[in-house]
């Protein structure tokens, strides 16, 4: 039995590799989630260096409470089933009348999982529109793997500056336009990017990728992930423990060691050896 997706909504997703919008938050919800990542990016010099940006949930409670949000979990749990590990979150931030843009992409050509049994949950912070730079689908077009090449263009949000290695028809592509604490869903191989953000105001998501239990790491030793609903009988991953407090001496301990082992493996080849 369907715990929060429509029939509807599921052959939707399963045809075209994405649905949205899923109300998460209410609209003060989602600003003073927006104004915690504020005070956390005054702190630290007004911007997020690469590690805070990859899986912040492992050193902020308020971001540990998100990604075992009921909702969120609900509608995971239609597409992936009852036992839900988090597999990695991030933010991407995009800052008024900035040249940052997300490449056209599928998210599982560097990720070395075992198969394609991966849902991003994107939550929006602020609102998400064109002007700002919503994120673009091109629907149907998660069933195979495409070849991408590295590209660590400077303006470029993903880790490595990757693209897709051959045309993509950007006349096919939906506007993922979202209200602040509306979330996407979208499948592991779904070509998507965005442009820049044309607006005066800061455009703010967090993308939360989740994975059933039974995926492996092929790419690397070591792997850890969260789990946040259900039972995990296959132990696939190293477990990761959710924080006491606000960046607590262990959560930081924690938070270092499983992004130093993600980027091993996200960075494979390459010689770079930490998040940009």
């Amino acid at each position: 039995m369907n715990r929060l997706l429509s029939a509807a909504a599921l052959e939707r997703y399963q045809r075209d590799g994405f649905y949205f919008p899923i109300s998460v938050l209410a609209a003060h919800e989602a600003l003073e989630y927006r104004g915690q990542l504020e005070r956390v990016e005054a702190a630290h010099g007004g911007h997020l260096s690469g590690e805070l940006r990859s899986k912040p949930h492992l050193l902020f409670t308020w971001l540990a409470d998100l990604v075992r949000h009921p909702v969120i979990l609900d509608a995971v749990e239609d597409l992936l089933g009852p036992d839900i590990l988090v597999w990695s979150s991030s933010f991407f931030i995009k800052e008024a009348r900035d040249p940052a843009y997300v490449s056209w992409h599928q998210d599982a050509t560097y990720w070395g999982l075992s198969a394609p049994d991966v849902v991003t949950a994107w939550v929006a912070f602020t609102d998400a529109t064109v002007e700002n730079g919503a994120m673009r689908m091109v629907p149907g077009s998660h069933g195979e793997q495409l070849l991408h090449h590295d590209t660590f263009a400077p303006d470029n949000l993903l880790s490595r500056g990757q693209e897709i290695a051959v045309e993509v028809d950007e006349a096919l592509a939906v506007d993922v336009r979202l209200r602040a604490g509306e979330m996407s869903l979208h499948h592991v191989r779904m070509v998507h990017g965005s442009p820049a953000n044309r607006s005066d105001d800061r455009r703010v998501g967090f993308a939360i990728r989740y994975i059933p239990t039974s995926l492996k790491q092929l790419a690397g030793d070591g792997d850890c992930a969260t789990l946040v609903r259900g039972v995990d009988a296959y132990h696939h991953f190293a477990p990761e423990r959710r924080p006491t407090t606000d960046l607590a001496p262990e959560a930081r301990a924690q938070h270092a060691e499983s992004v130093a082992r993600a980027a091993r493996i996200l960075y494979r080849g390459t010689g770079v050896e930490r998040f940009r």
